[in-house]
């Protein structure tokens, strides 16, 4: 069995977005983790830790946490059941099933498909993974900092770096990973959509909040609540976490503007992150004083996905400039 499931990826220097914020902007490519995103840090590290004698696993998830839990499970030659919400496109029920995995539609959004893969992990004997919310997810994330410092070198930390934010597993890594690497007094800029926006609610009310619905069309950012240990990161102080909102339209022109540049698709959920860039969020928080008018360089996790083709791409278009 593989010592780790995911693999040390590349950490590129775009050229089109550091002409756009006059520094240079790394990119750290998780889009190239098997299953397609950095999700597999996380799942890969709580499920050696946890899995290794199990029955199988039960994932509860429309994408990304499902792919690594079903990838996983067929390395370590075990069973997988992903419960995915209705509105997963079903690209991505045939790639669970291209895995091995079993796959079981439970409810419109991901806390209906959650409850229910906590009543089959109770009634089957199965190893629940969850998606976002545990230590040993955010222990595994954290390793993508590490990875960066040693590309970078110590001294030539970050002035920044931009991320996109579901349930808020990414997030609590990335701060783990910084102050693993000396560097927690850089600021993160935590991108969501409208609609998907329980982190931005969280901190705007002061605790954590649940939203009626999820409404965006970045269905993989669908979380209702963000786990606990993501707003307490933000009002303890101990790293600057800067929550920011933008459109699902912003985050789609950020998707359509990668792939031109960058020759690489991802979903409408990493393009949250891409838009802080490619909508002037960036600019906007140096111009208030929120970000250093100067900024020595900035990193951006490209957090990939894998609830997107061409066709989902048209889809999306379709939809939201009606």
């Amino acid at each position: 069995m593989a010592e780790y499931f995911h693999i040390n990826t590349p950490l590129l220097e775009s050229v089109a977005m550091s002409k756009r914020l006059g520094t240079t902007v790394y990119m750290k490519m998780e889009n190239s983790q098997p299953a397609g995103s950095f999700k597999i840090r996380g799942i890969g590290h709580l499920c050696k830790q946890l899995a290794s004698k199990s029955k199988g696993v039960v994932c509860s998830s429309g994408g990304n946490a499902g792919m690594a839990a079903a990838y996983v499970a067929r390395k370590m030659q075990m069973p997988a059941t992903i419960v995915i919400p209705s509105a997963t496109p079903q690209l991505v029920v045939k790639r669970l099933q291209d895995q091995g995995a079993n796959v079981i539609m439970a409810g419109k959004v991901w806390d209906d498909a959650n409850a229910e893969a906590l009543r089959l992990a109770d009634r089957e004997g199965l190893t629940y993974v969850p998606p976002f919310d545990h230590p040993l997810l955010w222990e595994g994330h954290a390793s993508m900092m590490s990875e960066v410092a040693s590309s970078l070198g110590p001294s030539a930390k970050p002035g920044a770096v931009l991320l996109s934010v579901g349930g808020g597993g990414l997030l609590c890594g990335v701060v783990q990973g910084l102050k693993d690497v000396g560097w927690a007094d850089v600021p993160i800029v935590a991108m969501e959509t409208v609609g998907a926006d329980c982190f931005n609610a969280a901190v705007n009310a002061g605790k954590v909040v649940t939203l009626d619905d999820i409404t965006s069309e970045a269905k993989c950012l669908g979380a209702k609540t963000v786990c606990e240990k993501a707003f307490e990161y933000s009002q303890s102080g101990d790293v600057a976490i800067i929550s920011e909102v933008v459109t699902d339209r912003e985050a789609l022109l950020a998707v359509q503007t990668f792939l031109d540049e960058e020759r690489v698709l991802v979903e409408l959920a990493c393009g949250a992150a891409l838009a802080a860039v490619y909508s002037g969020v960036v600019q906007r928080l140096q111009t208030e004083g929120r970000l250093p008018a100067i900024l020595d360089s900035v990193l951006l996790v490209v957090c990939g996905g894998s609830s997107v083709d061409t066709e989902q791409l048209s889809l999306l278009k379709d939809k939201l400039q009606a």
